[in-house]
């Protein structure tokens, strides 16, 4: 076919830049953040921080500026705490890939050790909060940058980062298979007698004494949290919390096995925890536990849900529209094998939350004292944990027929995929470090302040 180029050159564009501009005024996305310049990228990375912290800015502006604090300390955090950016750079792509119930989170903080429903401590995923239906690779993407933006921060140059990141996928793709052959998805936990030698340490530097880690939050002769600077007591709002306790086992179907069982002794704001979720409200509520012994009460953590950063940025729609905290509730049940027995949702002043144990066993790893042989074991591990959340993708959640694992490894060569993520690592971790120093500058000069002008 021959080209006219006059013609070409004669096509009136008037009316497409006046629809451009258009759309441009009315803040339609008109390209992939990715392909943005210098300038406009980090005008991209501002509005996107407020839009999705304008709840925090508005509601809690103290604790909205220490979360803002908290990222400005490393490029790492900054990533932890900045999913949405990440995600949205990545929308609507690897439709090619499975679907599954992915964790939406993944990096090397996001594992660690937690009570089961025996009360026995055991390690895995430990954070639900931005769980969704999407491809599998959003959940190694976001594990791979993960890592390379934290091995970098202990030190380690590009090669043994290449290595770190390779462990990760390399762990996920052996679970993969292991998983294939039986159905160890089903009841596989890593506890104190089947865990690897790094994860065994951990686990037994989780075991405290039940009196021990009580005696550190509340008054055991009162039953009443202790004031701190991140712990202030609600005590006048124990009856409404009563009344939310008394839904919350009735909507989470637990089994009440006494009359005082889940009866709240106390109530208290629990400020500056977490990454993500600073600046949202958490509370600590003491309830009766079995008997009359002190070393039977228990702290629930009540933390307030938002939807996944996840939501809406899929290649397909998954047909599952349910609360943000049922949602996340709903995680917690496929990814885990027998998980935290008072994990639930609730409701309190028409905001939903996530109830969960405040556990002794509560641990992760220390990053920062981690060598490099250790840190490519616990990267493998890591990705071997991932892989079971994903193979019991295919346990009731209606979004996959067959087995998970076997579809996942079917959509791709091991070694291809292993160099494309090793790649992807590199490249992501590099815009992650150019946002975080734009973010740095922008904070700095408090543009994050509700009362700042855009």
């Amino acid at each position: 076919m021959i080209i006219n180029v006059q013609n070409y050159f004669d096509i009136d564009k008037k009316e497409q830049f006046a629809e451009f501009a258009q759309q441009k005024a009315k803040g339609k996305i008109l390209t992939n953040p990715k392909l943005l310049n210098k300038e406009e990228r980090r005008l991209y990375v501002r509005d996107t921080l407020r839009e999705d912290h304008r709840f925090r800015i508005e509601n809690n502006p103290e604790s909205a500026k220490e979360k803002f604090d908290k990222l400005s300390d490393s490029s790492f955090k900054f990533f932890r705490g900045t999913s949405l950016i990440f995600y949205r750079d990545y929308s609507g792509e690897d439709n090619c890939y499975p679907i599954v119930f992915t964790i939406g989170d993944v990096h090397p903080e996001n594992f660690g050790v937690m009570p089961n429903e025996n009360d026995v401590p055991f390690f895995s995923v430990n954070d639900f909060d931005e769980a969704y239906f999407a491809p599998f690779t959003y959940d190694i993407k976001r594990g791979v940058t993960g890592f390379y933006l934290a091995a970098k921060a202990n030190g380690f140059k590009k090669k043994k980062r290449d290595k770190i990141t390779t462990s990760f996928v390399k762990g996920y793709i052996e679970g993969l298979e292991e998983f294939a052959k039986d159905d160890r998805e089903k009841w596989h936990q890593y506890r104190i007698d089947n865990s690897p030698k790094l994860i065994k340490k951990l686990l037994k530097k989780s075991i405290k004494s039940k009196r021990d880690f009580l005696a550190k939050s509340i008054d055991l002769d009162k039953e009443c949290f202790l004031i701190s600077k991140k712990v202030v007591p609600l005590t006048k709002e124990v009856e409404n919390f009563q009344k939310v306790i008394d839904e919350y086992v009735k909507e989470n179907e637990i089994a009440i096995k006494d009359d005082n069982y889940f009866k709240v002794l106390d109530v208290a704001v629990r400020k500056g925890s977490g990454t993500a979720s600073l600046g949202l409200n958490r509370f600590w509520i003491l309830i009766k536990g079995l008997g009359d012994d002190v070393e039977q009460d228990v702290i629930l953590e009540m933390k307030q849900a938002r939807p996944s950063a996840l939501k809406g940025l899929i290649p397909e729609k998954v047909e599952k529209e349910i609360e943000s905290a049922q949602h996340i509730v709903q995680a917690h049940n496929t990814h885990l094998v027998g998980g935290d027995r008072f994990y639930g949702f609730a409701y309190y002043e028409d905001k939903e939350y996530i109830i969960r144990e405040r556990s002794r066993f509560k641990n992760e790893i220390d990053l920062e004292d981690l060598g490099f042989k250790d840190f490519v074991d616990y990267a493998f591990i890591c990705g071997k944990t991932l892989s079971q959340t994903h193979a019991r993708s295919d346990e009731d959640t209606g979004i996959m027929e067959g087995n998970a694992e076997e579809k996942i490894l079917a959509s791709f060569f091991p070694q291809v995929f292993i160099d494309d993520m090793r790649r992807f690592a590199k490249q992501a971790a590099k815009r992650v470090e150019k946002d975080f120093k734009h973010f740095k500058k922008d904070h700095k000069m408090d543009a994050f302040n509700i009362s700042t002008k855009a």
